[in-house]
This record gives structure tokens, C-alpha cells and sequence, in this order.
């Protein structure tokens, strides 16, 4: 349910900068997001066909770019990604890892006319 205020803030961003770039449509919201975002984009996408209406992004699709989850192992100090189902370091096996990216979460750009 978190998703429908991010959306609003989803929506509200890519609404100020259509109108500071004088765009009347928004076709496209790109968003960049990490594994660990904790954001489910087919719930964003649903809540923005409902929120949208009646605004220039009406009818704007998501589109998502996803983050790599990049680690350091406190172990043996090699940095790796990793897949979110496999939380180990892939050099030594160690768990004892430091995230360095994957919460990543925000509006990259958009495609207006």
C-alpha cells in the first residue's frame, strides 16, 4: 500500500518538471531502482493510471531500470553483485557483507512531448 504515496510523489515530480520544460503530455516516467527498494513497479504503474487521470501524464507508462545489488565483503574486502536470493559473498561464501547499492529508488528522467 506504501506504493500509492510514492506514486503521489512519482507524479508530482514528473508533473513539475513536464511544466518547467512547457511539456503538455508525459508519455514515459523512468524510474531507477534497486532490488532492495522495496517498491513493486506494476503497483506504481496501477496507482499512476488512477491518479494520473485528467493531468498530462495521463496515460504515461513506467519504465524501470534496475540497480545492481554491489556488495563488500568485510571477509575478504572484494567487491561483488549479487543476486538478492543468493546473500553471499561469491569470492569466499562469506554473509558478512556490506551493502554498497541497491536501495536505490528515484524519477530518471521522462519522455514528454
Amino acid at each position: 500500500m506504501h506504493e500509492l504515496s510514492i506514486t503521489q510523489s512519482i507524479l508530482n515530480i514528473s508533473l513539475q518538471a513536464a511544466a518547467q520544460q512547457n511539456a503538455s503530455h508525459i508519455r514515459e516516467i523512468r524510474l531507477r531502482m534497486g532490488p532492495f527498494s522495496g517498491v513493486v513497479p506494476e503497483c506504481v504503474q496501477m496507482y499512476l493510471d488512477v491518479l494520473a487521470k485528467g493531468t498530462p501524464a495521463e496515460g504515461a507508462k513506467i519504465k524501470v531500470t534496475t540497480v545492481p545489488l554491489k556488495v563488500l565483503c568485510r571477509d575478504c574486502g572484494r567487491e561483488s553483485e549479487i543476486e538478492r536470493t543468493h546473500i553471499a559473498c561469491p569470492h569466499c561464501g562469506s554473509m558478512r557483507l556490506k551493502r554498497l547499492s541497491g536501495k536505490e529508488f528515484m524519477v530518471e528522467s521522462l519522455e514528454v512531448d
